[in-house]
């Protein structure tokens, strides 16, 4: 017992039971326990754009040469798209399948457009042309001080990486103090994923208190079908690749309990980014590799997030009586794939990409959505579960695929978890 307890995750699983129980039990003190969720994840996200900018200046860097870096970028983004397409086609496949919608019935004029109108209207406002904008910073510091896009912190660290990889010697000074800078992010870091057990208590608590379990039980068809399809495609399709990369996925899974544990409790798989590279570079992965590829699919690998989106469109469409077509199906399918880069690791924004999603089938009324937002927040848990998860193997595959995976201490450390 005493060797159990001086474990995180321990701390961390009793913390998200109590926070349930109090949730249940006591609604209006769950609810009252909020700030200790939000205050974590702050103090969190507070930190991980500039370990994020560290690592990969640090990681080109560490490639020696640009080419590189754009080879482990295009193989990452060729392996995100691969698998990425695979849960898109498993979500509408699950869904014509069990059609968790059929039978409820619901009759559009009595939707609440009201609770969905803030979604979609953020959702509106997310054309191509402006995402892809959004990617530029206004300043260079407002990459950090700014909304926290990733997005905007890895296209400033590329360009700061390969200007520093070009100056010769007078770069060594400021890799020195990067270097360094990086050692200290992650001391601190480290130091405040102590308090993970409050925040994962404390969101737990919000959540349940808030929302109650009996938001569950209108909806347990599309949530029970919706966390099947999640664990089928961790183990069956990520399954077959950590195989075939070399290692078990269920051992991968137990090797990173106490971060998946964290991820649970807040939904939020931003809460467990700095301790998954780190574990990584355990196993064996080059420092390179993980950070061009952990930070970067967390905008483009997120394999819970599209599986989400193509359940919840049919289910929409099936909860209204509405018949899609195959080039409908198709068509949400094609539109999935780019609204889901957009999406962070960040609880709620699945919910806009929905939103965004839905908005290119007129058939079916965004105010639909408001059918599925009382248990949007239980969904985003296996969202942010499989995500994780997801690129976790995609870290290890890209690095294998780079020749650059210490296959000895990949095995070595797997053996321990």
């Amino acid at each position: 017992m005493r060797n159990l307890t001086r474990h995180l995750y321990f701390w961390v699983l009793l913390a998200i039971v109590a926070g349930g129980t109090v949730g249940y039990a006591r609604p209006e003190w769950g609810v009252a326990l909020k700030p200790l969720g939000d205050g974590f994840i702050a103090l969190v996200k507070m930190l991980i754009s500039p370990i994020i900018f560290c690592t990969v200046v640090l990681g080109i860097a560490g490639a020696g040469d640009m080419k590189k870096v754009g080879r482990v970028g295009g193989k990452a983004l060729l392996y995100f798209e691969v698998v990425s397409t695979f849960a898109l086609v498993i979500g509408l496949i699950v869904g014509n399948v069990i059609r968790p919608g059929a039978g409820f019935d619901a009759d559009p004029a009595t939707l609440d457009a009201g609770a969905v109108a803030s979604y979609a209207k953020v959702a509106a406002s997310q054309s191509s042309v402006d995402f892809l904008l959004h990617v530029i910073p206004r300043t260079f510091f407002d990459a950090f001080t700014g909304s926290g896009d990733l997005l905007q912190v890895l296209f400033v660290a590329v360009l700061f990486g390969y200007a520093m990889t070009h100056m010769g010697k007078e770069g060594n000074i400021v890799h020195q103090v990067i270097a360094t800078s990086s050692k200290v992010f992650f001391r601190m870091m480290n130091a405040l994923m102590k308090l993970a057990p409050l925040g994962a208590g404390g969101a737990m608590a919000f959540t349940i208190g808030r929302y109650g379990l009996d938001a569950l039980k209108p909806l347990a068809l599309l949530m029970g079908s919706f966390y099947l399809t999640c664990l089928l495609f961790v183990l069956l399709v990520l399954g077959s690749i950590a195989a075939y990369t070399g290692f078990s996925i269920v051992r991968f899974i137990l090797y990173i309990k106490e971060e998946l544990l964290t991820v649970l409790g807040t939904s939020s798989s931003e809460s467990a980014l700095v301790p998954l590279m780190e574990k990584l570079e355990r196993l064996g992965c080059s420092k390179s590799v993980v950070g061009l590829v952990v930070p970067s699919g967390y905008s483009f690998n997120l394999d819970g997030t599209n599986i989400y989106l193509t359940m919840s469109s049919l289910f929409v469409a099936q909860a209204l009586n509405i018949d899609l077509t195959l080039r409908q199906e198709l068509t949400i399918l094609g539109v999935a794939m780019l609204t889901s880069k957009g999406a962070s690791g960040v609880t709620g924004a699945g919910f806009i990409t929905l939103a965004a999603t839905l908005a290119v089938v007129p058939s079916i009324p965004v105010a639909g959505l408001a059918l599925i937002l009382g248990i949007d927040r239980f969904m985003s848990e296996a969202r942010s579960l499989t995500n994780f998860v997801g690129n976790g193997v995609a870290a290890i595959v890209v690095s294998r695929w780079e020749r650059e995976l210490d296959v000895e201490a990949l095995r070595r450390e797997l053996s321990r978890g």
